[in-house]
């Protein structure tokens, strides 16, 4: 240490140290960690649920071990979890269902699809990967600025895209605008509602029906 100059060596509060990583850098590294977490454990508690509502529709544990990739002993346990609570009802499987978590499956779904259908150049393939991985969640909002990529693809790239994306999008459209008033929730949690419908909506539209 300088004897004249206590603080020489010090480096100034102010300005950043080369060897050593900013707020604003650690900040963004804990950022996109967080997100890949948070999306992890909301996978997995939607594969719960998915697992409890396909038990609910009859699927044999065997089954559903083989489709999910788990160990039979894995669904068994995770089974008897969900029977220490109420018995989830059972979920229909109509495509044409007018709760909102439903609606905006069907709209996930299709813009799953467009973006498949052209190779990923879809004005709406940022929003669908950010949805997937977690990175945006089902807002009012989130949703408003997907309708509008989805109906901007739906417009500029109209010649490669099936005329029956146009009919489920303006179906999705009607009934989010004016959503059913039901006397109960709709059976299912609002992400395993999503999911279903997704899948659902994809394979109508692969259907062409």
């Amino acid at each position: 240490m300088d004897a004249e100059n206590p603080d020489a060596g010090t480096p100034d509060p102010g300005t950043p140290d080369p060897g050593t990583l900013t707020d604003e850098q650690a900040g963004r590294i804990f950022a996109s960690m967080n997100e890949v977490i948070r999306a992890g454990e909301e996978m997995r508690g939607l594969r719960a649920e998915l697992i409890e509502a396909l038990a609910g529709l009859g699927w044999t544990q065997d089954t559903i071990a083989r489709l999910a990739g788990m160990s039979q002993p894995a669904v068994s346990k995770q089974m008897v979890k969900a029977r220490r609570g109420e018995p989830a009802p059972r979920i229909g499987l109509a495509l044409d269902q007018r709760d909102v978590p439903w609606l905006e499956g069907r709209l996930w779904g299709l813009a799953e699809e467009i973006s498949e259908t052209l190779d990923g150049t879809a004005a709406c393939t940022g929003a669908v990967h950010a949805l997937a991985r977690g990175r945006k969640r089902f807002s009012p909002q989130a949703v408003d600025a997907l309708r509008r990529l989805v109906e901007a693809d739906l417009r500029d790239r109209r010649a490669a895209l099936p005329p029956g994306y146009r009919d489920a999008y303006d179906a999705i459209s009607r009934a989010l605008d004016i959503p059913a008033k039901s006397p109960a929730p709709a059976p299912g949690s609002p992400s395993v509602r999503r999911a279903l419908a997704c899948r659902l909506q994809r394979d109508r539209l692969r259907a062409g029906t």
